[in-house]
């Protein structure tokens, strides 16, 4: 899928960049629940998370990546967002493109990334219809909600299966520490570490098991 997604590092006034870099390391020592930013180290601008499948929907176990293209009027003018992961939604066209007033018309300058990626997360709980870019998911959303919830769910699992998802939050694990400069002590250290250990050990004892036949 082709975004329109060059950096815009040189075209961002460094106040600009500056408060974008503090608010990923914010996002990255203090996620909100059911959201994980997967930094980048080379362009700050680059601004991609992954997000949880609320439950009691049909996109619940799923794991969707998510990008947010910061403009050069940026934040003036609001940053595109796109589902990297292929997603059924009303609001989300075929390219990844969402269509949701925050990111458009009730923009504010002083709304931040955090704000942006929650109001994503939202949008997967109460689609909006009446702005539909898939027409097809807005008229069974309308009409037929078991169809449309069958196929959304159907999309999940092929598409944004937990499996990968894990493997992702081990990467956003692995990335923010550098980024933020946190994270790097305390509980969620110590378990990173532990998780570690046991994978190494299954991984010892699977060459022991294939030595033995």
């Amino acid at each position: 899928m082709a975004l329109p997604g060059s950096s815009n590092v040189e075209n961002l006034s460094p106040q600009v960049l500056r408060q974008v870099a503090k608010e990923v390391a914010d996002l990255c020592s203090n996620p909100p629940e059911g959201v994980k930013l997967l930094p980048s180290e080379e362009d700050i601008t680059d601004i991609q998370a992954s997000i949880e499948g609320p439950s009691g929907t049909p996109y619940a176990g799923g794991i969707f990546r998510v990008k947010l293209v910061l403009g050069k009027d940026f934040p003036r003018v609001p940053p595109k967002g796109y589902f990297l992961t292929k997603v059924f939604h009303p609001n989300v066209a075929s390219n990844g493109e969402i269509c949701v007033n925050t990111l458009k018309r009730d923009w504010k300058a002083d709304m931040g990334i955090k704000h942006l990626l929650l109001t994503i997360k939202c949008l997967l709980i109460y689609p909006n219809p009446e702005s539909a870019l898939n027409e097809e998911a807005g008229r069974l959303l309308l009409e037929q909600y078991d169809d449309y919830f069958m196929r959304a769910k159907m999309m999940t699992d092929i598409h944004a299966q937990s499996a990968r998802g894990a493997k992702e939050s081990r990467e956003i694990d692995e990335n923010c520490p550098s980024t933020s400069g946190s994270n790097t002590s305390g509980p969620h250290a110590k378990k990173h570490a532990s998780d570690k250990k046991v994978l190494d050990k299954k991984k010892r004892d699977k060459k022991r098991a294939l030595k033995r036949l």
